[in-house]
């Protein structure tokens, strides 16, 4: 059954990690990936000692050039506590993203994005970092995982999904949305 919240967001983090721990127990799923650009959210995962967490923060340079929004203190808490942390290119933005700021153009990946934010930010949020992760090497090719995203801050979505690697992209599975909210 999928919940539904009824504003996006921060407020829903905790409501939206305790949804998809138990959605995994229940499938017996043993990998998790979570966008968090600071942190703040994947630290509520911090203890999950029967899970196996990716934290896939937001590239550096995304706000400032060069610049990583985690800071290293929390980043060291998460990877001492057993969560694994990547900070890589944006699956669906990159180059593309490049192209469109220079050339006033939406490109083939931008498109991709939005259209999975017609189910809302964090579903594009839960695909792509899903993908990236197993881009990187951190989760198992050809398994369910639960994938969280995000609205800006917090995480506000959770769904079980079969990411593909990137060259692979549309054989991406999105096998149940856990919850996500009605407004975005």
């Amino acid at each position: 059954m999928t919940t539904y919240w009824q504003q996006k967001g921060k407020v829903n983090t905790e409501g939206t990690i305790k949804l998809a721990l138990q959605r995994a127990r229940e499938l017996g799923l043993q990998n998790v990936v979570i966008a968090s650009a600071t942190g703040y959210s994947a630290a509520m995962l911090l203890g999950q000692q029967d899970m196996h967490i990716v934290c896939v923060t937001r590239q550096a340079g995304f706000k400032e050039p060069g610049i990583i929004e985690m800071d290293a203190a929390t980043r060291q808490r998460l990877e001492d506590g057993g969560i694994k942390v990547l900070t890589t290119t944006h699956l669906l933005a990159g180059l593309d993203r490049a192209l469109r700021f220079s050339f006033q153009g939406i490109y083939p990946a931008e498109i991709i994005a939005n259209t999975l934010r017609l189910f809302g930010q964090g579903t594009k949020v839960a695909v792509e970092t899903a993908g990236m992760a197993l881009d990187a090497g951190l989760i198992p090719a050809a398994v369910d995982v639960i994938a969280l995203g995000g609205s800006n801050e917090g995480v506000d979505t959770a769904l079980i999904l079969r990411p593909a690697h990137s060259q692979d992209f549309f054989a991406t599975r999105i096998k149940e949305i856990i919850c996500k909210p009605r407004e975005f």
